[in-house]
């Protein structure tokens, strides 16, 4: 158990210092003798795990989704602004997120390597936006699948214009106000009056999902307790 854990620890370390090459350099000058130096451990460690670069950047498109969902919320439109705002929290601050989004838009990760995060949330959204129809929440007029896609594309539109212009500084106003002109074009009007696209929302649903991850640790923590106590006893 504790050789499985450090391989996984190992494993992190090799994706987060992968996110940072391709994040900076891109698909094609990314090198893994980089990503070497930055995890820290050697090229053995990096091949036991990653076969090439293609799978290390692989790594990271999917290590992006093995983080929880946003929150359960009784409007599931309310789930799909959360998901992007989330997203939108996390790029300056989670070097997986923020490199999924470099490869994502890397014309050499997509078409040498078919390398692309978008599928992934294209997928994610869709099922959220499914959901919110069998509960009424969408306009006649929407297509889960048509919705998805143009909410992915824009949301990488906007982050690419925000990247250029202030370094990512206005990334969550830009997407905020993305929502604020596509969501009522996708709500029925009591559920848009009731959607929160604030800015910050993004950082107040994760501040969220934070706590409930460290109380869940907690609890863990506590059973655990008095079994190590009694051991010990023993």
């Amino acid at each position: 158990m504790a050789r499985q854990e450090r391989a996984l620890r190992t494993r992190r370390l090799i994706l987060e210092a992968a996110a940072s090459v391709f994040d900076e350099f891109g698909y094609e000058r990314a090198t893994i003798g980089e990503v070497v130096a930055r995890a820290g451990v050697t090229r053995g460690a990096v091949y036991f795990h990653f076969a090439s670069k293609r799978e290390l950047a692989q790594g990271v498109i999917e290590g992006q989704f093995e983080a929880e969902a946003v929150p359960e919320r009784s409007c599931k439109l309310q789930e799909f602004v959360d998901t992007g705002m989330v997203v939108t929290h996390l790029v300056p601050i989670d070097p997986l997120v923020s490199a999924a989004v470099r490869l994502s838009v890397d014309q050499g990760a997509d078409k040498q390597m078919g390398i692309d995060a978008a599928p992934g949330w294209i997928s994610r959204l869709e099922r959220l936006l499914v959901d919110a129809g069998e509960r009424g929440e969408l306009l006649p007029h929407v297509v889960p699948a048509d919705t998805a896609g143009l909410m992915t594309a824009s949301w990488v539109g906007v982050q690419l214009q925000s990247q250029r212009f202030t370094g990512r500084a206005d990334l969550a106003v830009r997407v905020s106000t993305l929502y604020r002109h596509l969501m009522p074009s996708v709500a029925v009007p009591g559920v848009l009056a009731c959607l929160d696209l604030a800015p910050d929302r993004g950082a107040r649903v994760y501040a969220e999902m934070t706590a409930a991850r460290e109380a869940a640790a907690g609890e863990v923590a506590g059973a655990a307790g008095p079994e190590g106590a009694d051991a010990d006893a023993g």
